[in-house]
């Protein structure tokens, strides 16, 4: 989750352009062309979704403190596919190969920042700034449009802030032609770059404060979890969802001083989406 402050109106930035390109693309292709581009042959014409998020959560990974933070999102398909369910917290995905129904291809994702230390008055300059991760993703329909096993494998692009990985388990229920609902189980994984860089205390950071001892946390589970949402459509241009995510900080994760003493393991988001889709053509 991102915290209000400098570090939000950086990541504010990349929603913004996100805006930008939404107000840009509704202008240049409306409703009418729409209707019109419908028409047309499927081949060329892909439908894309444009979404706005807002959330409201720890304001870092093990926070007890709660904060606002905006998101961009992003899906396309092609005109005459249905579109894949999805899950508030799937990341941006482009399906490569379609292996006995076992769908892969890479993935790319947005981390907020993190723990500033001298927020814990350890006198460091450290931070771990929020940063883009990228990787592969794989899932299998256990039962089609119903039940999705679906695990991302992401790596941070600079800064050194380590691997994660997600695996996610959920149930999809159209509920009439307007709502659809889904809920499942979450488990997190980091290897001991991403565990050190959230949640350890070097020896000399120790020292330094003199409250608390040294923390090397390990590569192991960070955390499991559930994540809730309900997806209303508006329009064939509009739809709205509202979601909450809760996870649990578990092992090193839950056990260090930034968790334990400083912050709190029980995670919590609430967010709200609006999205907005349109026909581009080429």
């Amino acid at each position: 989750m991102l915290s209000v402050g400098t570090s939000f109106s950086t990541r504010l930035l990349a929603f913004a352009g996100t805006g930008f390109l939404t107000a840009f693309v509704t202008c240049a292709f409306p409703a009418s062309s729409q209707a019109a581009g419908a028409a047309k042959s499927s081949s060329n014409t892909w439908v894309v979704t444009l979404g706005a998020t807002v959330e409201y959560g720890p304001s870092y990974e093990g926070s007890k403190h709660y904060t606002f933070g905006a998101l961009p999102s992003f899906d396309i398909h092609r005109l005459g596919e249905a579109p894949e369910y999805s899950a508030p917290d799937d990341n941006f995905n482009f399906q490569l190969f379609d292996l006995g129904g076992v769908e892969i291809g890479p993935v790319v994702g947005l981390r907020d920042d993190r723990l500033d230390l001298n927020n814990l008055h350890l006198q460091s300059q450290r931070r771990v700034r929020w940063n883009f991760d990228a990787g592969g993703f794989a899932q299998y329909w256990l039962m089609e449009n119903k039940l999705r096993f679906r695990t991302e494998l992401r790596q941070s692009l600079w800064g050194g802030d380590g691997l994660v990985g997600d695996f996610a388990l959920d149930w999809f229920q159209p509920v009439g032609d307007k709502w659809l609902l889904s809920a499942g189980p979450r488990l997190s994984m980091a290897n001991s770059t991403y565990m050190r860089s959230n949640f350890g205390i070097s020896p000399a950071q120790a020292a330094r404060n003199g409250r608390v001892s040294a923390f090397d946390a390990g590569a192991g589970v960070k955390s499991v979890g559930f994540t809730v949402a309900a997806t209303y459509t508006i329009s064939p241009e509009w739809s709205v969802q509202v979601y909450g995510k809760y996870n649990r900080l578990v092992g090193d994760a839950a056990d260090s001083p930034i968790t334990a003493k400083f912050g709190s393991p029980n995670q919590n988001i609430i967010g709200f989406t609006l999205n907005r889709s349109f026909n581009v053509n080429f």
